[in-house]
């Protein structure tokens, strides 16, 4: 795995979650699964045991890089160490929207450590599994290695979200690299670094079904339906599973009351804890509808405020919104806050807030414009809080909608993008509440098997099919070199 981030080391979101969680669970099937991570704010033994030290030739010249190394649960992490990661603690910038404005050079100095470090220790890997914009030149690394050790490495470019692309000017190539072929990097004048993953990797992988076919599309594809509709036969989308040890309400150790799908009587606990934590009246029966989110466009924010204060004034529920993000948002709910007590909004990023957010819920509101995979609803579903969520991407592949199955249904759609659609929603939820039919979806919500077992047996037989082919095309070059000769 070469990835920006990694749970539990480094997170801005569920990327991060997606490298760990995955990892973890093809050790457990007994794959050797290692992550090529950057140590943030961490050097020297600090961020672990001395690997090697790489050196790396760039345009300026020279570049040593450190690798130190920890083991957790089996999964061994490489920690590139170099002082645009450690002498930092962003990820990607200061703030969401502050990026660092070197950043060409400080994720290319990780993907030409992804190549290094296995020279270097001799341990070469079947696949390459690179993880969003900030790996996108691996595949091209590999290809232009020259040494033979990585014939038949298989390169697997995962796309978590395509809206993030890695647009550079044209001139960080010729700073850092020598300038590759321009009709994959530079098509436009600027470097497309996910572009360039996508044309250059030996299979593409989404973080949902019906993702993968969204991208495909001019409506979501944001400029990069093209080259994804000529690498179809080699795109597919995989699930996103859950961590089911981390997010667990039978053993949460955020929780003050445990609870599971064979006993959900102590959830009512853990909502009325929930209700005085965060400053609410302790009404079980009102119900309780929780957000926690990234607070921007995507996430469907503007439509929830469009239409809240309404909600709120009707007096016949409760909200709890976790999350931080554009500062007129969390204006607007602040504001809001001050005037309506069944509003709880906290602008907070918190791992602790997000659980009990999630475990006290009797329902969590998800109405994202897309949503590549989305977890905070597979969490949902495992806690008992029916979710409610947009038609898109992994939301539409992981929620049965109640209306269209009342019997094996697990959620509610709103069924456009649209502030109306989103009131129909919570009021359609509203007149559940306390049902039976309520009580159902609950139970099949938590009763689905959200791990990750079954998407890493689907990320198996992908790297299996990738190791095959490779082997067999590596064959056949080398058949034809020798007749060649």
């Amino acid at each position: 795995m070469v990835s920006s981030e990694s749970v539990p080391f480094s997170k801005t979101g569920g990327l991060a979650d997606v490298v760990g969680a995955l990892s973890n669970a093809l050790v457990k099937s007994g794959h050797d699964a290692r992550i090529l991570v950057p140590s943030f704010g961490k050097e020297g033994d600090e961020a672990g045991t001395f690997v090697c030290t790489l050196t790396m030739n760039l345009i300026g010249g020279q570049r040593e890089v450190e690798i130190r190394r920890r083991t957790v649960d089996g999964v061994i992490y490489w920690f590139v160490c170099d002082p645009l990661f450690t002498k930092r603690s962003g990820v990607y910038g200061n703030t969401s929207f502050t990026p660092y404005p070197d950043n060409f050079l400080r994720f290319l100095i990780l993907q030409k450590a992804a190549l290094l470090v296995c020279r270097v220790t001799g341990w070469i890997p079947d696949v390459m599994h690179c993880h969003d914009w900030t790996t996108g030149l691996v595949p091209y690394l590999l290809e232009e290695d020259r040494s033979g050790q990585f014939n038949r490495v298989s390169t697997l470019v995962t796309i978590h979200n395509i809206a993030f692309q890695g647009n550079f000017p044209r001139y960080e190539l010729l700073n850092s690299m020598t300038l590759p072929r321009p009709e994959v990097f530079t098509p436009d004048g600027r470097i497309n670094m996910l572009r360039a993953g996508i044309i250059m990797a030996d299979y593409v992988s989404t973080v949902s079904p019906n993702y993968a076919k969204e991208i495909r599309t001019a409506e979501q594809g944001f400029g990069l339906e093209g080259v994804l509709n000529e690498k179809a036969d080699r795109l597919s989308g995989i699930l996103n599973g859950i961590d089911a040890e981390v997010w667990n309400p039978a053993t949460d150790r955020h929780l003050p009351f445990h609870y599971s799908s064979t006993d959900r009587a102590p959830k009512a606990q853990v909502k009325a804890a929930v209700q005085k934590r965060f400053g609410l009246e302790v009404r079980p029966d009102l119900p309780l509808f929780s957000m926690v989110t990234r607070l921007a466009w995507q996430k469907g924010i503007e439509e929830v405020l469009s239409v809240l204060e309404d909600i709120l004034k009707e007096g016949n529920c409760q909200f709890l919104i976790i999350g931080t993000g554009d500062a007129r948002y969390e204006q607007a709910l602040r504001d809001l806050d001050a005037r309506y007590p069944n509003l709880s909004a906290n602008m907070v990023f918190s791992d602790e807030a997000a659980h009990l957010a999630e475990a006290g819920a009797d329902y969590f509101l998800m109405p994202s414009r897309y949503e590549p995979c989305g977890l905070n609803q597979l969490y949902s579903l495992r806690y008992g809080a029916v979710p409610i969520v947009g038609r898109t991407g992994g939301l539409a592949d992981s929620v049965i909608d109640l209306e269209q199955d009342p019997v094996r249904g697990t959620g509610l759609f709103v069924r456009a993008p649209e502030a109306g659609q989103v009131r129909v929603a919570v009021a359609k939820a509203v007149s559940l509440y306390g049902t039976k039919q309520y009580d159902r979806a609950q139970e099949n919500g938590m009763k689905q098997d959200c791990s990750w077992a079954g998407s890493a047996h689907e990320y198996i037989a992908l790297y299996e099919k990738m190791i095959k082919e490779k082997k067999k095309n590596t064959s056949k070059r080398r058949s034809l070199n020798a007749k060649t000769r």
